[in-house]
């Protein structure tokens, strides 16, 4: 029986949740559930603004990789984009790529393909520099490749690794790294994919046409007696400066101030109100060249024309969802740069475009790789749904959304992960992900088309090589599951295709309930993948076990790796001594943690407007779970065939009828329910989209008859 776990939340936080950012006593009750409760927290679930992402400059090396590639441009020189085969490498190398050929670089882009292993590989550099090609650039890829990037260097490549797995104690010597992993690396929320990365990078070439590239800026304000200083570079803060000069206790010349300004271009809020302060601190006779940022802000922002940056500060979104004290300088900087951003986006309109198509690449990425829903992760999905469901759909996705009957719906996160990111995926798992590749990068529609049929052709010969390398398997997996003690499962099977044993591996987690490898063998090479589950991390998992791969890597929740046969055994043992004594968490399958009990009368359409608010959903982000009691059963149809049977009730709550599915659980009934009871239910509530009309539906997640019943 599973446990339904209702968290307790103190009445003062809901209320105090409600009054801060003007939600319902219902959604603040949910984020208090869920531990939402700082503004850094709030702040990903109520606002969508690209806005809110992070600057691409906060990678310490930004600056270095767009002026390596300013440099090629203004050279003529031959570019190589290295991806990886999943739908994060393909669609971080679209990205990519997309950017330099509008800059005007001779660019060209390559993929592991076939047998070939992840990473970048000898062969792909040997083929580079023969064409005289001077650039290498990996994406999603190329943090463990140290030997195939020294080649690189060896022949006179430059090579610029953008990437986002785990980083290994020894880095490549690569000339610049963009992973946010990386020690000092400069991004604060690190968890984002590998097309998010090359986004990123996108971004910064993009934004290096303007003026402001690499411009050194500063902002003053002076409050009180007290000047206060932020120098801006590419619209980051990089240095502050504070001093109180009031009762004349410090003099302009000992404070610093002139040093800090010099070279400066200075920007003010209300130029006449600074100058009038910075002559009584200091006089008449030191003249400050001030430029108000007042009046351009009015043109963009009309209603910000009268007010002060005491006002702007009250009304900053920024300053809503600090967690500390907003200052006048915070709101200034917050102006200074939507501002910039807005002056930008009418300069270059086309940069905005390829913005939004890039966007919704980044968000297959962000839901393909199973990143964390939360931060800027959320802005990249909720923006590109946005985009999507208002017909605004990239050419390739538009295509391939057509060719699996997703056009003229609503789309949403579920309908991107269970379709259109498996499909993608299977050209890659079957040796020919450039097929997936070509439907982003192709101009002709009519080609577009063709590239959408083949992805739906290599999909169905995906589920065809999962079900035939799943039946070599038979109960294997029980029994390896017996041998680790119920805390792990290994299955060796050398007929698993290689396309498809990181699937093979995550089947094995939904099977077994524990970690779990699947492991094959191309070549005479052993190629694995684990899947995580109750808490155990991949990469640290693996790390474990020496220096024993050819290589390895991924993430805390999917890793890979290969061994030669002369380590095989040794990384078997290894993995049984190990995993006897594995620490697991809690078993989340039979924990059902209930984000609301709602009275009957609550359980309607307007319940809707909280799961759009939490949308998307995934890791680290699990669609929301009401829990309704006395729900009578009016109903109940068996469907599915074979072993996967599931029901469909037809519940009364309160004066409604709802249909409510429940999966893989036909067995149950007539054994626990039949029509009359009356039940507790813990529920998913969805829209339903069936020939071509939208309707409601719960979706069944557990259910109990009221234990004063029993």
């Amino acid at each position: 029986m599973k446990t339904w776990n209702k968290k307790e939340v103190s009445k003062e936080t809901v209320l105090a949740l409600r009054d801060k950012y003007g939600i319902d006593l219902l959604e603040a009750s949910v984020f208090a559930r869920r531990g939402i409760t700082g503004g850094q927290d709030a702040l990903w679930y109520l606002e969508d603004s690209e806005r809110f992402l992070s600057n691409p400059f906060d990678f310490v090396q930004m600056e270095d990789a767009v002026d390596r590639i300013l440099a090629a441009v203004d050279e003529g020189e031959k570019v190589l984009i290295f991806g990886d085969r999943d739908v994060d490498g393909i669609t971080a190398t679209a990205v990519l790529y997309g950017q330099l050929k509008r800059m005007g670089l001779d660019v060209s882009c390559r993929l592991p393909s076939g047998d070939d292993s992840y990473g970048v590989n000898a062969q792909a550099v040997e083929d580079f520099s023969k064409n005289y090609g001077s650039l290498l650039i990996t994406v999603d890829c190329g943090i463990s490749n140290n030997a195939e990037i020294k080649m690189a260097r060896d022949l006179g490549i430059s090579v610029i690794v953008t990437d986002h797995h785990n980083a290994p104690e020894n880095l490549p010597d690569a000339d610049i790294i963009l992973n946010p992993k990386c020690a000092g690396s400069g991004v604060s929320f690190t968890e984002i994919s590998g097309c998010s990365v090359a986004f990123k990078l996108a971004e910064a070439l993009r934004f290096s046409q303007s003026e402001l590239y690499k411009q050194d800026l500063c902002l003053l304000n002076v409050r009180g007696g007290v000047v206060e200083c932020v120098k801006v570079r590419n619209l980051c803060k990089r240095k502050a400066f504070e001093k109180d000069f009031s009762g004349g206790t410090m003099s302009l010349a000992s404070s610093g101030l002139l040093e800090f300004l010099r070279g400066e271009q200075i920007f003010v809020w209300d130029a006449p109100a600074v100058s009038s302060a910075l002559k009584s601190l200091f006089g008449s006779g030191v003249e400050f060249n001030l430029f108000d940022l007042r009046p351009e802000a009015a043109k963009i922002i009309p209603y910000v024309a009268r007010l002060s940056l005491e006002n702007l500060c009250a009304k900053s979104k920024m300053a809503r969802y600090s967690d500390e004290p907003s200052s006048e300088m915070d709101a200034f900087f917050n102006i200074f740069v939507t501002c910039i951003e807005k002056k930008i986006e009418t300069a270059f309109p086309a940069d905005k475009a390829a913005a939004e198509r890039d966007l919704q690449l980044a968000a297959l990425s962000v839901l393909s790789d199973i990143m964390p829903l939360k931060n800027e992760n959320r802005v990249f999905v909720r923006r590109a749904l946005d985009q999507i469901n208002k017909g605004k759909i990239r050419p390739g996705l538009l295509e391939l959304l057509a060719r699996q009957g997703l056009l003229g719906k609503r789309v949403t996160a579920r309908d991107l992960s269970w379709n259109v990111i498996p499909a993608l995926n299977a050209a890659g798992r079957i040796g020919s992900p450039e097929d997936s590749l070509s439907l982003f990068l192709e101009e002709s529609p009519g080609q577009r088309e063709l590239f959408a049929e083949k992805i739906i052709a290599h999909n169905e010969m995906r589920k065809d090589l999962e079900a035939s390398s799943w039946e070599y398997l038979g109960g294997r997996p029980e029994r390896s599951l017996q041998k680790f003690n119920g805390k792990f499962c290994l299955i060796v099977e050398e007929k698993i295709h290689r396309g498809v044993v990181g699937r093979i591996a995550a089947k094995l987690v939904q099977r077994t309930g524990v970690p779990s490898i699947a492991i094959t063998k191309i070549d005479g090479v052993y190629v694995g993948s684990m899947r995580t589950a109750r808490g155990v991390h991949c990469t640290d998992f693996l790390d474990k076990f020496g220096d024993i791969y050819i290589n390895h890597g991924g993430h805390a929740g999917a890793a890979g790796f290969s061994l030669t046969p002369q380590n095989f055994d040794l990384f078997t043992q290894k993995i049984s001594g190990f995993a006897q004594n594995l620490e697991l968490g809690a078993d989340e399958n039979e924990i059902v943690d209930i984000d609301a009990e709602l009275a009957a009368q609550y359980v309607n359409d307007n319940l809707l407007a909280l799961v759009d608010r939490f949308e998307p959903y995934g890791n680290e982000n699990p669609e929301l779970v009401f829990m309704t009691r006395g729900a009578k059963i009016a109903g109940a149809q068996i469907m599915g065939k074979g072993e996967r049977q599931h029901l469909k009730l037809t519940v009364e709550i309160g004066s409604l009828k709802w249909p409510a599915l429940w999966w893989d659980q036909a067995e149950r009934w007539g054994r626990d329910f039949k029509v009359g009871d009356k039940i507790d239910l813990a529920y998913n509530f969805q829209r339903n989209f069936f020939n071509g009309q939208e309707s409601r539906q719960l979706q069944i997640v557990d259910a109990r008859i009221p234990f004063a019943a029993s």
